[in-house]
Formats: C-alpha cells, sequence, structure tokens
C-alpha cells in the first residue's frame, strides 16, 4: 500500500515528541555492541526526546542479556524485555509494539541490514503526515538463488491477498502511535505484523534502502524458518487456495469422467477391450495426488484456527530492564569514583 501524496497537511513535530526504535534480538552478542551504538548518535540528532530504545530479547542463551544489563545501567534511554524463551520473531515484534511508549515507533532488525541512519528519513516522512513508512529492498545482496525466491515470493503473494501489500516489503519502518494501538488489539496467531500493518490502512509510503550483507554474527533465520514465514504470509491474508481445492477438484472429475467415457466408447464401439491398465493407474495416482495436496492446504487453515483457539498469550515476559536517569547518573559517578581511587594508589 503506497500513497505518492499525504492527504491533508503535515505536521511539525512536538517539541515533546518520543521515538522508540524496538529491536528483536536473538543470540546477537557479536552485533549488539555495534547496533546500541549505531542506534544511540541516530537519537542523539532527532528532535524532541527523550527517545526510547526497546530491545526485546527473544530467549537468548549467549551473552546478549549480560551485555543488555551492562549497556541499560549506562543508558536511560534503554529498556530491556526479556522473553522467557524463543517465542520466534514475529512474538518479540508483538512484544516491542505492546512496550513501546513513544510517539512513533520503528521496528527494526539487529543484524544491521536495516541501517538505522535511515531513521531520520522515516521520521522526515512522519513529519509530513504518513502513518506508516515502510523500507522496501532497492538491492538485496542475497545469492541469486535466494533473490529469485524472495522476488517470487513477494509477488505471489500480493496476488493472492485480500488486502494489498507491498512489494520487497520488510518489517523495517516506522508506525505512528495510532497504528500502533491497531496494531496491539490484533491478536491473532500465527502473526505477519508486515501484513497486518497494511491490513490497518492509514497513510502509508516506501522508503527504498539498500539491503547489505550482514557483516557480523550469524543469522538464525534458516531455511525451515523463511518457509513457515512465507506460509504464514500467504495463509493469513488469502483464502484463494481453498478456492483452488473446489476448480482442481472439478477439473480432475471432469478429466476422470472424460476418460472413463472414452474407455467405455472404446469398449463397446471400437472393439477394444478395457485393458487400459496404464492409463488407469497414472490417473489413480494424479487424482490421489491432487487430493493429498489440498487437504494439505486445508490442514493449514485448519492448524491456525487450532492455534488461535488455544487463546494462549503470543509471548511471555520474564523480567523488564531499565534503569532511569538518575540512577545511570550515580552509577557514572561511581564508576568515576572508582577509576580515580585506582589511579591516586597506583
Amino acid at each position: 500500500m503506497e500513497c505518492d501524496q499525504p492527504q491533508g497537511a503535515g505536521k511539525r513535530l512536538d517539541p515533546g515528541f518520543r521515538l522508540s526504535v524496538a529491536v528483536p534480538v536473538h543470540n546477537e552478542e557479536q552485533t549488539l555492541h555495534e547496533l546500541l551504538r549505531r542506534i544511540g548518535n541516530v537519537l542523539d540528532g532527532v528532535a524532541g526526546g527523550p527517545h526510547q530504545i526497546l530491545i526485546v530479547d527473544d530467549g537468548s542463551w549467549d551473552r546478549t542479556p549480560e551485555l543488555l544489563e551492562e549497556a541499560a545501567r549506562k543508558d536511560s534511554r534503554l529498556t530491556v524485555v526479556s522473553l522467557s524463551r524463543n517465542f520466534g520473531q514475529e512474538a518479540a515484534l508483538s512484544a516491542a509494539l505492546d512496550h513501546a511508549s513513544g510517539d512513533a515507533v520503528v521496528l527494526m532488525d539487529a543484524d544491521l541490514q536495516d541501517a538505522p541512519e535511515v531513521i531520520p528519513t522515516f521520521v522526515a516522512k512522519f513529519e509530513q503526515g504518513y502513518d506508516v513508512v515502510y523500507a522496501t529492498r532497492a538491492r538485496r545482496t542475497e545469492g541469486w538463488g535466494l533473490r529469485l525466491c524472495f522476488f517470487l515470493f513477494y509477488r505471489l503473494q500480493a496476488m493472492l491477498a485480500d488486502t494489498k501489500l507491498p512489494l520487497d516489503a520488510g518489517d523495517f519502518g516506522l508506525m505512528s502511535r495510532r497504528v500502533v494501538e491497531q496494531l496491539r488489539g490484533l491478536r491473532e496467531h500465527p502473526r505477519y505484523l508486515r501484513g497486518l500493518r497494511s491490513w490497518v490502512g492509514f497513510k502509508q509510503t516506501a522508503v527504498p534502502v539498500e539491503h547489505p550483507e550482514r557483516r557480523m554474527g550469524k543469522s538464525n533465520y534458516h531455511l525451515l524458518n523463511r518457509i513457515k514465514f512465507a506460509s504464514d504470509g500467504v495463509f493469513a491474508f488469502s483464502v484463494l487456495p481453498l478456492r483452488a481445492a473446489t476448480v482442481f477438484g472439478a477439473m480432475a472429475a471432469g478429466l476422470s469422467g472424460s476418460v472413463g467415457l472414452y474407455l467405455a466408447y472404446a469398449d463397446l464401439f471400437l472393439g477394444k477391450p478395457l485393458r487400459e491398465f496404464t492409463t488407469l493407474i497414472l490417473l489413480m495416482i494424479f487424482l490421489s495426488g491432487i487430493v493429498v495436496f489440498f487437504l494439505g492446504i486445508i490442514g493449514e487453515y485448519l492448524g491456525r484456527v487450532y492455534e488461535g483457539l488455544k487463546g494462549r498469550p503470543i509471548y511471555v515476559v520474564n523480567k523488564t530492564t531499565h534503569y532511569p536517569a538518575s540512577s545511570v547518573a550515580d552509577s557514572a559517578r561511581d564508576h568515576e569514583t572508582r577509576e580515580l581511587r585506582s589511579v591516586k594508589h597506583g
């Protein structure tokens, strides 16, 4: 969903404007320091404040929790929401939206392929009157096979979806407070937030950005995760696969009926006995394959209904860590005092 021009006049940022930059992390000890440094530098140049850096730790088992605790003691802008286990990317993004307190919220990944330096461009678009500003991939650096899969998926999804979904758009983007409040009220599970972001509407626009290679750490997103995520994106916003079952079923019934009529005609009028076992076997295999395929599709929809009926929460919070400015200042003074003492007695 994209609007070339916002409807209505733009708005100047209020002097008390607060921006939340929310990032889900999972085993990101190698990128965490650089991530926080770059986000902090960007927020230093954004008008208003105090701004919020919100990190959702999605069940990390490396040194990420320790590093986040240490960083929170040094920066009062940082809030850390630690989940009780690894619930997945979409659940962590939902936790970020639920705990973000800013007038606008930026969602981004922790791998630094989403460059924090693009955030001021999002804020400028927000100031022009847009409620949603999302990044589209202007250039990808993955291998040609993966790039082809991304290209085909986004276009297939757009073709099947009941809601108009933007092409090549990820989670990286800014949302106004009223959009965030709407998304908070949508508790469906499994979740596809970038689709829900389009579904809620409001004024939306795209910002083309490059998608550089990951230079630090390793991706936690593997092939099975990508397949599951792609299926969630299709099944959450389209019932066309179910309708396709009706169409293919009618076609298969017509084909099998035609073959049956031909075999009967050949036996009765052409003097050819019914010895077309190969044709019958191939036809049975074909029809069985169609039946099993669409039973699988129906099972995908039923599975999602089953997950929703359980009524379980999307995520469970273990703890929330935030140190107010006064506590951070006291900690800094204590650190300086210890350093001076060590110098005097050194």
